[in-house]
């Protein structure tokens, strides 16, 4: 059974920043970040590949860096410069040769 652990979510004014992590139990070609606001669809953030490839959502380029530790399983997601547009739900995604697996979500709130 696969295991997403996430942390650092929370409460942050605008411009400020918050950096999230996620760490699986094993390891995984494909490690990403998604986000889901109320009454919208579900869409990609970033995604990190396992030899160090990205890809960002337009909307968060120049603000958020996403990164990996393959050692130790763990997605990162550096957000600076925070809007309230980038308030959401945040889920980790993780793909195998297999399937891909989904992190339970923590909320990110952009807010004075």
């Amino acid at each position: 059974q696969v295991q997403l652990v996430e942390s650092g979510g929370g409460l942050v004014q605008p411009g400020g920043s918050l950096r999230l992590s996620c760490a699986a139990s094993g390891g995984f070609y494909i490690m990403g970040w998604y986000r889901q606001a109320p009454g919208k669809q579900r869409e990609m953030v970033a995604e990190i590949t396992s030899s160090y490839g990205t890809n960002y959502a337009d909307s968060v380029k120049d603000r958020f860096t996403i990164s990996r530790d393959n050692a130790k399983n763990t997605v990162l997601l550096q957000m600076n410069n925070l809007k309230p547009e980038d308030t959401a739900v945040y889920y980790c995604k993780v793909t195998g040769a297999l399937r891909t697996y989904w992190g339970q979500g923590t909320q990110v709130t952009v807010s004075s």
